[in-house]
Parts: C-alpha cells; sequence; structure tokens
C-alpha cells in the first residue's frame, strides 16, 4: 500500500473520527481561510485510488468512507519505517533508542517484560 502525504493523512483523521463523508462536510473541518473544493476532491480521489477510501453513490454526489482502519495504517507505516531505516530488525530500533537516549531504562524493561508476557501467551 502507496504511503499518505501529510495533507492526505491529515483527511484520512477525519474518515478514521467522523465515519463516511461528502467532500463539502470535509470543508467545514478547516478554518479560513478554507481549501479549494475541487483540491479536496483530487485529494480524496487519490485516497480512493490508493486504495484507503472507497465511496457510496448518492445521486451526483459521493459519500466516502475508510477501508483501512487506523490501526491498521499505524501498523502498515510503522513496519515501513523499520523495514526502510532499519533493515527490518526490531533489534535495530531498539538499539537505536538506547542510543539516542531516547527510552529509559525503566521503559526498557517494561518492554522486556511485555515481550515476556507475551511469549508466554503464545
Amino acid at each position: 500500500m502507496k504511503g499518505l502525504t501529510i495533507k492526505e493523512e491529515e483527511i484520512m483523521g477525519f474518515f478514521w473520527q467522523k465515519g463516511p463523508l461528502f467532500v463539502k462536510e470535509i470543508l467545514a473541518f478547516y478554518d479560513e481561510p478554507k481549501p479549494h473544493f475541487n483540491t479536496l476532491s483530487t485529494i480524496v480521489r487519490g485516497l480512493e485510488e490508493k486504495g484507503y477510501l472507497n465511496h457510496e453513490t448518492f445521486g451526483n454526489t459521493y459519500r466516502y468512507y475508510a477501508v483501512i482502519a487506523e490501526d491498521e495504517f499505524h501498523k502498515g507505516t510503522l513496519k515501513n519505517v523499520i523495514s526502510k531505516y532499519f533493515n527490518n530488525s526490531y533489534l535495530n530500533v531498539v538499539s537505536s533508542l538506547v542510543q539516542e537516549e531516547d527510552i529509559s531504562l525503566k521503559e526498557l524493561k517494561e518492554l522486556i517484560a511485555e515481550v515476556e508476557k507475551s511469549n508466554t501467551k503464545k
């Protein structure tokens, strides 16, 4: 599945929070100056082409809805980052966090406990 731009991810957030929407409804979520209707429509159609949205027809307009759940998107994004930047190694991710001091010893112990707990369930 193709990645999303910042604007596409923002718009997907509306669908994940609100459910099915018409493009004109998305416009209401923006403060002034609002994006142009045609701009939003183009982005929404692009999201549909990428497989993130689908639509129902209502007369001569479409109501779009998400076909990818937000948690599914987050998991896929995380996997892509780990694959692209950490040679598909979760150990490399954790090592990087430890080296950069972005994870504390307490958090690391909690992570180890979760892994051990998960392994005993299997």
